[in-house]
């Protein structure tokens, strides 16, 4: 593998926190011994009934067409359905987004054959101490917490200088490749999307080019749990400490479910489309117009999950400000430095938005 290590003052992003280390779940959820609830313990959670799933309200995420957004024909009404689910769902599906069939289609392949391979070879990638890249876990801060279902890759894919080489799969053999044009063709994306926000909210697109220009892949794996699913999470409820954050799914297995009036709503996989939910920065940005809603994932009982998550973050050194639009308007939030926030973030387990609470004013 090659060792080759990074440059950039950005790779500080990297040891913004650091997890502990704990079994993986892949293996675990295919052990011999049997998923009994003493193999289960620290991953079973009594809260998983806490809120009403609604059900028949799936799938019902605003669509917003990407293209209609830069057509003079449709813009103006585009534009508005797509402040309606900034406002009203915090999530929208993009679709026309751009990105190239081929391109979705390798890096889907590359991830579940990356997944398939033996956890001696995935392991090569684990994370090293301090580190948030790697093959691993996140969020985990104790000995003690309830765990998540679920095993991760992260990398950091954005700017070029920043990325860690080390990290950086050679198996399957066009895996660097597809995460290379995946992640640039995201940034067009990105771009555009943001584009169209700062003008629905009024504010200087100069003033958003530095909030979404580091971008993390997160890869996401949920194996299925026989016994107990209904009693395990593979996601804890949270916010995102992200700007914007763009979710592929790759094998279209349920699983995602946001938090809607006090009651979860499972989110229908949509194969065209991306999905993509305001972050607390974006909300702190937006003095509140804009929210970063909570969201957890489900296990299947006999399905494995798989997504990948692009979460586009600020420049590290800087910092966020709520922009008020009117004098008279009062500020909801604090300014806050991108790296205390996301020390604070990542460096405690996932609990809802408690993150977000040490920003407001109110």
């Amino acid at each position: 593998m090659e060792m080759e290590t990074p440059r950039s003052s950005e790779t500080r992003w990297s040891r913004v926190a650091s997890s502990l280390p704990v079994r993986n779940v892949q293996d675990l959820a295919t052990c011999c011994e049997g998923l009994t609830e003493e193999t289960l313990k620290r991953y079973i959670r009594l809260d998983t009934q806490d809120n009403e799933v609604l059900s028949e309200q799936s799938g019902e995420v605003p669509v917003i067409d990407l293209g209609k957004l830069f057509n003079p024909d449709f813009a103006e009404e585009e534009s508005a359905r797509l402040r309606f689910a900034c406002e009203d769902w915090g999530f929208f599906q993009i679709v026309n987004h751009g990105i190239p069939d081929e391109v979705i289609a390798s890096i889907r392949n590359d991830i579940e054959k990356f997944f398939q391979l033996p956890l001696e070879v995935k392991s090569g990638y684990a994370q090293l101490p301090g580190d948030l890249q790697g093959y691993g876990q996140s969020f985990v801060v104790s000995e003690s917490q309830t765990l998540d279902w679920s095993d991760m890759f992260v990398i950091i894919a954005h700017p070029p200088q920043a990325r860690d080489m080390r990290y950086w799969p050679v198996q399957p053999h066009t895996f660097r490749q597809s995460i290379e044009e995946y992640s640039s063709e995201l940034m067009k994306t990105a771009h555009s999307i943001v584009t169209v926000i700062a003008k629905t909210l009024n504010i200087d697109l100069g003033l958003m080019n530095d909030k979404y220009a580091c971008q993390y892949l997160r890869m996401n794996y949920y194996p299925p749990c026989m016994t107990m699913a209904e009693k395990v999470l593979g996601f804890s409820p949270h916010s995102d400490g992200s700007f914007l954050t763009l979710l592929l799914e790759v094998n279209s297995v349920e699983g995602l479910q946001i938090k809607r009036y006090n009651a979860w709503i499972p989110v229908k996989p949509n194969p065209n489309a991306l999905l993509v939910n305001v972050g607390d920065f974006l909300e702190i940005m937006s003095n509140g117009k804009y929210k970063s809603i909570e969201h957890r994932v489900t296990i299947n009982t006999n399905k494995e999950r798989l997504t990948l998550s692009a979460f586009h973050v600020p420049s590290l050194d800087g910092v966020v400000s709520p922009v008020t639009s009117r004098a008279e308007e009062k500020a909801l939030y604090k300014t806050v430095g991108v790296e205390e926030y996301s020390k604070l973030y990542m460096s405690n387990k996932l609990d809802g938005k408690t993150a977000l609470d040490h920003a407001k004013l109110l």
